[in-house]
C-alpha cells in the first residue's frame, strides 16, 4: 500500500503524459491556458505540451501527498521530503524553461543523493541508515548491515546511471515509459534482499 502511495505522482505523470501525447491539439490548448504564464516565453510549444502537463500534474500530486500526510498527522519520510523538494524545483525549471532535460535528470539526482546519503551516513557519521530503520525488527551482525548498505548504494548508483543513459539517448516518449516501469525494479530488488537477510538472520539464531 505504501509503495502505491509513493508511486502516486509517478503514475499520474505517466498517465497524463500518455493522454496528452495522444491528444496533441487539446494538450497544447490546455498547456497554453494553464501553464503559459509560468514559462519564460509565455507560450508553450507543441512539442513540449505533453511533458509540461505531466510535470505540472506530478508537482501538484507531490504537494497533495505532503498535505495529506500533514493533515493526517502521519510521519513524512526523509525520502519523501527529498523527492518532493527535487520534483518541485526541477519540475518548476522544466516548465519555466520548457526544457525536458531538467525533469529527465531529476530522477538521477534523487538516486545519487540517496546513494551519497547512505555512504555518508556509514563512512563519515559511522551510522548505518538501514540498521537505524530496521534494527529493532531484524537482528544481524554488523558486517551484514554494512554489506546490505553497500548493496543499496550500488542500487541507487546503477539506477541513476541507467536513467541518465535513457534520458540522454532515447526519445522523450521512451524515457517517460522507462521512468514509470523502472520503479517496479524496487520491489524486485527488495524481494531479492530477503534471501540475503534470511541467511544472516538464521546465522544469529
Amino acid at each position: 500500500m505504501k509503495l502505491l502511495f509513493d508511486l502516486f505522482p509517478v503514475l499520474l505523470f505517466f498517465l497524463s503524459y500518455n493522454r496528452a501525447e495522444k491528444n496533441p491539439e487539446k494538450s497544447l490548448q490546455l498547456a497554453n491556458e494553464f501553464l503559459s504564464g509560468f514559462t519564460s516565453g509565455h507560450m508553450v510549444s507543441p512539442q513540449m505540451a505533453p511533458i509540461l502537463i505531466a510535470t505540472a500534474v506530478a508537482v501538484v500530486a507531490s504537494i497533495l501527498q505532503i498535505l495529506y500526510l500533514m493533515v493526517r498527522r502521519k510521519k513524512i519520510d526523509l525520502m519523501l521530503w527529498v523527492s518532493f523538494f527535487i520534483v518541485s524545483v526541477f519540475g518548476g525549471l522544466t516548465i519555466y524553461f520548457q526544457n525536458d532535460t531538467f525533469v529527465k535528470i531529476k530522477l538521477t539526482i534523487i538516486y545519487w543523493l540517496f546513494a551519497f546519503g547512505f555512504a555518508f551516513s556509514q563512512y563519515f557519521l559511522k551510522k548505518n541508515f538501514l540498521k537505524t530503520m530496521m534494527g529493532s525488527e531484524i537482528k544481524m551482525p554488523e558486517i551484514a548491515w554494512d554489506k546490505l548498505n553497500l548493496v543499496w548504494i550500488a542500487y541507487f548508483l546503477v539506477m541513476g546511471a541507467a536513467n541518465l543513459y535513457v534520458a540522454l539517448t532515447y526519445s522523450q516518449s521512451t524515457w517517460v515509459s522507462y521512468k514509470f516501469y523502472s520503479f517496479f525494479a524496487l520491489p524486485v530488488f527488495v524481494i531479492g534482499q530477503t534471501f540475503f537477510l534470511m541467511k544472516y538472520i538464521e546465522e544469529t539464531k
